[in-house]
């Protein structure tokens, strides 16, 4: 069997239709998912609002991205759960103001089990921050992305 070369870029394919004005059918590969709102704002409640799923993607980003790094730099990462608080600006999507930086402040809370040295820990810390796209997506947006790690060694 050939090795091949991971492309360093790719195109995402997405496509969504609107069920109703609160509700949105989405299809990535063979998959779909809901995007909705509470039924306070009209919605049906069957999805997170299009904001929440922007702070879940973060979360799912930092798993992927740390258990990546971990596997790259010789340690194991044996329990990783995220909590995300975001700060969001509503005014925009009120239509109040043109909000230039919704998400003043996201914090993030990352709890870990790791099988590795002081060094490894450190260095799995920093890459984050390097490696995980939408943290730097997230930042470079002029929101202030805050992670506290609270790491049990094993």
């Amino acid at each position: 069997m050939a090795n091949t070369t991971p492309k360093a870029v790719v195109t995402m394919k997405l496509a969504g239709r609107a069920a109703n004005h609160a509700r949105t059918e989405v299809k990535v590969r063979d998959i779909s998912f809901t995007i909705d709102e509470p039924e306070a704002r009209g919605g049906t409640n069957q999805g997170p609002t299009p904001t929440e799923t922007l702070v879940g993607a973060l979360i799912g980003c930092l798993n992927v991205v740390s258990h990546r790094i971990a596997q790259n730099i010789g340690c194991e990462i044996v329990d990783f759960s995220v909590e995300a608080e975001a700060d969001f600006d509503r005014r925009g999507v009120m239509m109040e103001a043109a909000v230039t930086v919704p998400f003043p402040k996201i914090d993030v809370s990352i709890n870990a089990t790791i099988k590795g040295t002081d060094a490894q820990i450190a260095q799995l810390q920093s890459d984050l921050a390097k490696y995980c796209p939408l943290s730097m997506l997230i930042r470079q947006s002029g929101t202030k992305l805050s992670e506290t790690w609270n790491v049990t060694r094993r």
